[in-house]
């Protein structure tokens, strides 16, 4: 049987787990014209008119540009068209 100091802190975890994962909720805190720019180009990827992070991130690496990691994609796309 657990004790009343186990019982806390198993409260105190769960607790804490709630609130980090309600944290995570990101995408209903956004503006509307912000959550449909992003389906927008969530679309533009699934048709193909548009390359993920990754595949940006691979051709970025192929031209061997630096800092890469921590540019986004519309940065990604600047740099490769710059290099090229």
């Amino acid at each position: 049987m657990a004790s009343e100091r186990q019982k806390a802190a198993a409260r105190k975890n769960v607790k804490k787990t709630q609130t980090a994962a309600k944290g995570k909720q990101r995408l209903k805190h956004l503006s509307a014209a912000t959550r449909s720019a992003l389906v927008e180009e969530a679309n533009k990827v699934r048709r193909g008119e548009a390359k993920t992070r990754k595949d940006l991130d691979a051709e970025a690496r192929s031209l061997s540009i630096s800092g890469r990691s921590k540019m986004g994609k519309d940065k990604l796309r600047d740099a490769i068209a710059r290099a090229r």
